[in-house]
């Protein structure tokens, strides 16, 4: 999974990026310069570490999720006027908006707003310049019917987000990777003596009339408690008032927000966690593996991660008839340990 931070200059995007991953990215200032930073964090998930404590995996993998930290436009917080920042942005799976919450007469209600209306008119420019284009070649009728839905709706200054496609259209759709289509995540960026507060009522109203997720992370002294050994982390927290580190937290509302799961696969060499959509039938997430086994996809063996951990292994698991055989539209489950066969 990609995630893109973006935010006004000031609002603290590279302090988030440092408490999620751990990095010490310069914050502050871009040294004069627009200056992408990149970080990679694994997913923990403690299934993966029981079943690797079980195989003794000569590899044990987890998911990842990697962040791209955004400069402001060099003297213009405005993504409309970066065509090299909004390339960049629309290859992300999700944005997370991080906002100023930490001084006073900050006004993040304001900055939410100014950010999705440029990530609006960042698309209208993009439907606008293919419509053009369209009235050229005058030979793609369904095209030009769903930018035409798709340029009201922007006029009107609303999300893309707002509207709902048929699978013809959202084929057609995936390559412009409009940003006000993207799942978004609201970071609002408070002081320290509030960690561990939960949002403003004021904040939580406005999130739930855009239809936005939202977290309150204090990112200074979160990002200071993220880069402590993990034994003092603990104790730092909970001296703090938060219960669960900023990673965690985010980790956690990020995979509701995008509607992820994880499937299992176990063995000697590896014991691995793949992440798929809520909904995926068995033949695509054999495709997350490897092409081949999706294309020769024959059944999948299946165990619920719950009944394998009772019953200590697989073969107890199939004496006991949890161990099901499925079929290549078996909506994977959460959790499900798989084996897949096929042949190709």
């Amino acid at each position: 999974m990609k995630v893109g931070l973006i935010g006004h200059r000031g609002a603290g995007k590279t302090t988030i990026f440092n408490m999620l991953t751990g990095l010490q990215a310069q914050v502050g200032v871009y040294g004069g310069k627009e200056e992408v930073h990149l970080g990679v964090i694994k997913v923990p998930d403690v299934r993966i570490d029981k079943l690797s404590r079980i195989y003794k995996p000569k590899k044990t993998t987890y998911p990842e999720i990697r962040f791209t930290d955004f400069p402001p436009s060099e003297g213009e917080e405005n993504l409309k006027s970066n065509n090299s920042l909004i390339t960049q942005m629309r290859e992300v799976d999700a944005i997370a908006l991080v906002l100023r919450d930490f001084e006073s007469g900050a006004d993040p209600l304001k900055e939410l707003n100014d950010l999705l209306t440029d990530m609006i008119l960042a698309d209208l420019t993009v439907v606008e310049n293919r419509r053009a284009r369209l009235k050229k070649e005058k030979a793609r009728p369904l095209e030009e019917a769903v930018l035409e839905r798709c340029a009201k709706t922007l006029e009107n200054e609303e999300s893309l987000r707002n509207l709902t496609f048929n699978a013809d259209e959202e084929n057609l759709l995936s390559g412009f990777g409009f940003l006000s289509r993207k799942p978004v995540l609201v970071l609002f960026n408070q002081a320290d003596d509030r960690a561990g507060q939960p949002l403003a009522v004021p904040y939580q109203e406005e999130l739930k009339r855009r239809g936005l997720e939202g977290l309150a992370l204090a990112g200074k002294v979160e990002m200071e408690v993220a880069q402590l050994e993990e034994g003092d982390r603990q104790a730092f927290l909970k001296e703090i008032g938060i219960k669960e580190p900023a990673r965690d937290r985010f980790i956690h509302t990020s995979y509701a927000l995008l509607n992820l799961i994880s499937f299992l696969t176990t063995g000697e060499d590896e014991v691995r966690a793949w992440t798929v959509t809520q909904g995926t039938n068995a033949r695509k997430a054999a495709g997350k593996i490897h092409s081949d086994i999706e294309r020769g996809f024959i059944r999948a063996e299946v165990i619920a991660y719950e009944d394998f951990i009772a019953l200590g292994s697989e073969a107890k698991c199939k004496e006991a008839g949890k161990l099901r055989l499925e079929g290549k539209e078996y909506v994977v489950q959460d959790g499900d340990i798989i084996h897949f066969r096929f042949a190709v």
